[in-house]
């Protein structure tokens, strides 16, 4: 197999890759999008409202219509703008090159990620669109799209979604060292490169240059507004410092408090940093802790009444359970135990002769359950069709119910293309994951977003049939369960040769 190329480790690199990155999007929303664009009576805000529920074709057009080969230096700031400039004929062509895929198929931390953007803008819109109605359309973009240039990353590396939720928010390790060790450049410095190369809104820009160079600005005030029960104090302290009570007051930071609040929430409402945010905007609103929790809850449920697809973690949900409640756990388990009664019960019922199955799914279902007995956490067990153009899933456990439906299509994969030629054994581990990684599809990596998994394909009269994907919840693989597996695998092999050739 050719050795795949790494992640990229300098800022360059990425911009270069992830400057190309095309986003993909649900069919349900393209068409739906598609058939508005092509009614006349269809007005631009029509249009761009419409594209709220399809958050990379509004990036999309966005872009294209700020390119510098345009030839307009003026710089659009909302989408219904975007639009009249390049057209309805160019928005369709932008639309017609994004990648389509069934809603379930798409990488779930792009999909995660884009959610969070959704909770940002509706927040956004709930807590400031009042105050700024005349900037409505800057505060509602701004906010929506603050996040795309992560978009962009995950959508080319979904796996990197889980190691920052793990690390950064459940761990609670330095954000600048976790990115250092993920991506060799700070994420913040990627994200202000990305936001100016794509000449983002420029209150987006502002946003990550002032995280990127300027946080004194950030660091005072939040120093401030941690203060919120005694409001005169705050006024004090801002009077007393007019570049900073000047620089509270821009607009612009709507977006990023809207952000802030949004990517912290994702985690808990309680947490040391969703406070930060929480009082932060309170300074800004000029509004007590208490009343600023209960707007920000009201738009959350709002916002979550909006999102159809219950696959994903909105943070609405939070506020029906226990306060000190977390739906993001360590994945730092002990490995499950071999259950060797069960194992060798499971090896016994797969070895019989002659073969005990009279149908396919019986023999995968039992070899699902020899694999999760011999120490395997999560095990996918997809099956080939006679011509190798498509994966599907036969069997699975431990995995997201996404994994139901999960269909690949091998040939944009050289790793399931090398697995299905012949029968082979891949071992991901972080010294060879970051190389692989790239060349697996995001959906079967949203489903094992770990740095350890084992990779078997099994072939039946000389043609491979089968694929089984299978990890320890994670963690290091352990000598003994890859030692199980690979007995398993061999009752799994003689299980499938005895039930081709079983009596008709």
């Amino acid at each position: 197999m050719q050795k795949p190329i790494p992640y990229p480790r300098t800022l360059s690199a990425w911009l270069k890759q992830l400057d190309n990155q095309l986003l993909p999007a649900s069919l349900d929303s393209l068409q739906k999008l598609r058939h508005a664009l092509a009614d006349s009576n269809r007005s631009m805000r029509e249009l761009a409202e419409l594209m709220r529920g399809c958050p990379a074709l509004a990036l999309s057009v966005l872009r294209e219509a700020n390119h510098k080969s345009s030839g307009i230096s003026e710089q659009t700031e909302n989408l219904e703008a975007a639009i009249s400039r390049i057209g309805i004929k160019r928005t369709e062509a932008l639309l017609n090159r994004m990648p389509a895929l069934p809603e379930q198929e798409l990488p779930k931390a792009l999909r995660q990620i884009q959610l969070i953007s959704q909770h940002a803008s509706h927040q956004a819109n709930g807590l400031f669109g009042g105050r700024l109605a005349r900037l409505w359309q800057e505060v509602h973009w701004g906010s929506q799209l603050f996040l795309a240039p992560i978009w962009a990353l995950l959508a080319a590396h979904p796996e990197l979604f889980e190691a920052w939720e793990q690390r950064v928010l459940v761990k609670g390790e330095a954000a600048a060292k976790v990115e250092r060790e993920l991506l060799g450049v700070p994420l913040l410095t990627l994200c202000l490169t990305l936001s100016e190369q794509w000449r983002l809104p420029e209150w987006v820009t502002q946003g990550y240059r002032l995280l990127v160079n300027d946080r004194r600005l950030l660091v005072k005030a939040l120093h401030i507004a941690r203060d919120n029960e005694h409001p005169l104090h705050q006024q004090q302290y801002l009077d007393a410092d007019t570049e900073l009570r000047r620089w509270l007051t821009q607009p612009a930071n709507t977006i990023l408090l809207a952000n802030g609040l949004a990517i912290t929430a994702h985690y808990a409402w309680n947490s040391r940093h969703s406070l930060r945010w929480q009082r932060l905007i309170g300074l800004f609103l000029q509004l007590p802790l208490d009343q600023v929790q209960q707007l920000l809850h009201q738009n959350a449920v709002n916002s979550a009444r909006q999102q159809p697809d219950s696959s994903l973690w909105h943070p609405a949900e939070a506020l029906i359970w226990p306060w000190q409640a977390r739906h993001l756990k360590t994945a730092v388990e002990p490995p499950k135990a071999p259950v060797v009664s069960e194992w060798r019960q499971q090896c016994a019922h797969l070895l019989a002769q002659p073969s005990a199955f009279t149908n396919v799914l019986q023999l995968t279902a039992c070899a699902n359950q020899a694999i999760r007995a011999c120490g395997m956490q999560r095990v996918l067990i997809l099956l080939a069709d006679r011509n190798h153009t498509r994966l599907v899933t036969q069997q699975y456990s431990g995995l997201d119910k996404a994994a139901a439906s999960l269909s690949l299509d091998p040939q944009q994969s050289q790793v399931l293309r090398r697995l299905l030629s012949a029968p082979a054994q891949l071992r991901l581990s972080p010294a060879n994951m970051a190389q692989f990684s790239a060349l697996l599809p995001g959906a079967l990596k949203s489903l094992f977003p770990s740095e350890h998994l084992l990779i078997r394909s099994i072939a039946s009269n000389n043609r491979v049939v089968m694929l089984i994907f299978t990890d320890q919840g994670g963690m290091a693989l352990s000598d003994a369960g890859v030692q199980g597996f690979g007995k398993t695998v061999q009752c799994i092999e003689r299980a499938l040769a005895s039930f081709a050739n079983r009596a008709r």
